[in-house]
């Protein structure tokens, strides 16, 4: 896997949970819930013994999964994590022996780092993206803004006290592509085989990181006058200010009404999200597919807004950033 490929991934998935599994066994029931939960990522770490073994059972299962290995410490580590089918590693600091060795082996590889120094020795080996370790404890986000100002293209992955209260303080972040954690999955449940648990808790930190929102109703009108016709009725009955644009006239921020048809036999429902990109990624999961010719993109590359293919009793749908 080439960089640009791992890092959409990672982007896509948000969450990279960090999985201690000390009974190898277990390895295909949790990224089962995983999977279940939304979450088709793990970094496996070597702090387990049988973390290679882990990692086999995971990637044998579903060749689909992004699976890594974690605390990656030794070129011996390095080639077993390799060997088994890690499609990254990753480790809780930088050295460059194992780095480059894990580079020249065609796999991507994000070292830790804490500083401006070493950030700079990670671009001396070629990379763009690092681990960033521990990212509470060295002084969360406003440390991470900080540090990382004078590299305009490297790109972060905070690890270390990053839980569902501030995970969306991070990704907010355009420089921090994803986020580690070992919240989803305690070993508490993974040890009383409380699979549905540890899926419910990916959920709940999915739909958290995406944080859907209805953003406005649009309806379908035959022509311009009954567009305002129908926002003045809205704007009189509830004191919504009315506004008139180009193609549609809004009645306060929740009711735009068409001054032609639109997409939709009805009309169309704009859904809000922190992320349209992991939006689409979530949904496609779950069998909906988006029309990636409607989407439309800033000036970052970011995706801003993007039609679903099917329409609902009626309705289009449509993803919007809730940064546009």
């Amino acid at each position: 896997m080439d960089m640009k490929a791992f890092q959409e991934q990672l982007e896509c998935t948000g969450i990279i949970p960090v999985i201690k599994l000390e009974d190898t066994s277990k390895a295909v029931e949790l990224a089962k819930a995983l999977r279940a939960g939304g979450i088709n990522a793990a970094e496996v770490t070597f702090r387990a013994e049988g973390a290679d073994k882990v990692i086999s059972d995971m990637t044998k299962a579903f060749p689909d999964m992004l699976v890594g290995a974690g605390t990656v410490l030794t070129v011996d580590q390095c080639d077993r994590a390799i060997a088994a089918g890690a499609k990254f590693c990753v480790a809780p600091g930088l050295n460059a022996k194992v780095v480059k060795h894990c580079l020249d082996k065609g796999v991507p590889f994000a070292p830790g780092v804490a500083n401006g120094s070493q950030i700079e020795e990670a671009m001396e080996l070629g990379l763009d993206f690092v681990k960033f370790f521990p990212a509470e404890q060295a002084g969360g986000l406003a440390y991470i803004k900080a540090v990382s100002a004078p590299y305009s293209n490297m790109k972060f992955m905070p690890t270390g006290g990053v839980n569902e209260n501030n995970l969306n303080t991070y990704l907010g972040f355009k420089k921090v592509i994803c986020c580690g954690g070992s919240w989803i999955v305690p070993d508490k449940l993974i040890k009383a085989d409380k699979w549905d648990e540890i899926t419910a808790l990916c959920r709940t930190a999915v739909n958290k990181m995406l944080d859907f929102s209805v953003a406005h109703v649009g309806i379908n009108c035959e022509n311009e006058d009954e567009a305002k016709a129908t926002t003045e009725m809205f704007a009189k009955m509830f004191g919504w200010e009315q506004k008139i644009g180009n193609s549609s006239v809004f009645a306060g921020s929740y009711i735009e009404c068409m001054k032609t048809p639109f997409r939709g036999k009805k009309g169309h429902i704009a859904v809000a999200t922190n992320s349209v990109r992991r939006a689409v990624y979530q949904l496609k999961s779950m069998g909906v597919e988006a029309d990636m010719d409607s989407a439309k993109y800033d000036a970052d590359g970011r995706m801003t807004v993007v039609y679903l293919k099917d329409e609902f009793s009626g309705f289009a749908v449509h993803l919007v950033d809730k940064k546009n």
